[in-house]
């Protein structure tokens, strides 16, 4: 019972989550206990079970329970468990009680310490003002005249639960895998999606073979969803930099296996426009098919046309497919009349067959009348 000095880190298995409380074999007769909440999430689940490792620090004894924690408490920390804590790169926990001359002024138990504003938050780094308050963990950089003067640093200590965190998963998620995660944010660009704490990339050109324009039409903050790894560079040594990206398209079928099958050249089809560019008009035909009606092919109009003046996405337009290149995902198009004109144009010649076989002159029809 008296192996352990108060601060002495240990790396153990769990050996029983219940109730409130992890118990963690010590390889003695009984077992070390460390509170489920030293274990619970954002969420307040429980991230371990029975079998897992941990890495646990030793608070002290109550007969014969041996109690451990994740991190230095206030209420534990004491000069010499900081000094501790110090010399093992052990984190504590500490109060931000207010904003001073180039960072804040952090509690830790009835200890004061120092943390500079380089020094506080990581990623999600929030305005100082929001800082205050809080408690947060730290780790001791600085431990001099007799803890008169500590520095500490989030910081850091988010540095390296990021670098472990990035560790982990690089050995698990890869190119080509499909993975479940949440919708954690919209952007115009796409969306980012977290993957167990990583927020990995879903570009809006992987949402869906048809075109989106808008992403909170299609995805919305929460959602869970399953998605296909397209690219996976883990940086290592700086986790901040690794990139994940995500592709929702590459779980659907592709709308360009069976396009022959319901188009053909010289096939006319009423589409809409999808997108206006400077050389032409892609115009939607199936879902998730475009085909371009080059500028060269669209009649009043010269290469130095504004066609978006001309034209509006949306709008109908009927085309004559020509050409249909399946491996470039490619087809060209070229106006066609439209139904409406179709019919005038069969009432016409219809029209032109009078009673005597000779051909229609419209001057004399008019003179009948």
């Amino acid at each position: 019972m008296t192996q352990f000095n108060t601060g002495d880190e240990i790396e153990t298995t769990v050996v029983q989550v219940s109730g409130d409380t992890v118990f963690i074999d010590l390889g003695l007769k009984s077992e070390g206990f460390v509170d489920k909440a030293d274990f619970a999430d954002e969420n307040g689940n429980c991230t371990v079970k029975e079998g897992d490792k941990v890495k646990v620090y030793f608070v002290g004894s109550n007969r014969d329970e041996l109690h451990f924690t994740t991190k230095i408490k206030g209420e534990n920390a004491g000069l010499q468990i900081l000094e501790n804590a110090f010399n093992n790169a052990l984190p504590v926990e500490g109060h931000v009680e207010k904003e001073i001359k180039g960072g804040f002024e952090v509690k830790l138990g009835q200890t004061r310490a120092f943390c500079p504003y380089s020094q506080m938050g990581y990623k999600n780094r929030l305005e100082p003002a929001e800082y205050i308050g809080k408690t947060m963990t730290f780790l001791i950089s600085e431990f001099k005249n007799e803890g008169k003067n500590i520095i500490v640093s989030n910081r850091r200590l988010e540095e390296e639960t990021e670098n472990a965190k990035v560790n982990a998963l690089s050995g698990k998620l890869s190119e080509g895998n499909i993975i479940s995660g949440t919708v954690k944010s919209i952007q115009s660009y796409g969306a980012f999606v977290d993957i167990d704490g990583f927020q990995a990339l879903l570009p809006i050109s992987e949402i869906s073979h048809q075109r989106v324009n808008d992403v909170s039409e299609v995805l919305s903050v929460g959602q869970k969803i399953e998605a296909k790894i397209i690219k996976a560079d883990w940086n290592t040594q700086h986790p901040d930099r690794s990139k994940v990206s995500l592709s929702l398209k590459a779980l659907e079928k592709d709308p360009w296996e069976n396009v022959t099958e319901a188009l053909k050249p010289g096939q006319k089809i009423s589409g809409k426009i999808a997108r206006i560019a400077g050389f032409g008009l892609f115009v939607n035909l199936l879902p998730g098919i475009d085909g371009l009606v080059h500028i060269s092919e669209i009649e009043d109009v010269s290469t130095t046309t504004n066609l978006s003046k001309k034209f509006k996405v949306g709008e109908e337009f009927d085309v004559v497919v020509q050409k249909i290149d399946v491996a470039n995902k490619r087809i060209s198009l070229s106006p066609a009349t439209s139904a409406e004109q179709d019919n005038e144009a069969e009432t016409y010649l219809e029209s032109q067959d009078s009673d005597d076989g000779d051909t229609y002159n419209p001057f004399a029809a008019l003179l009948k009348k």
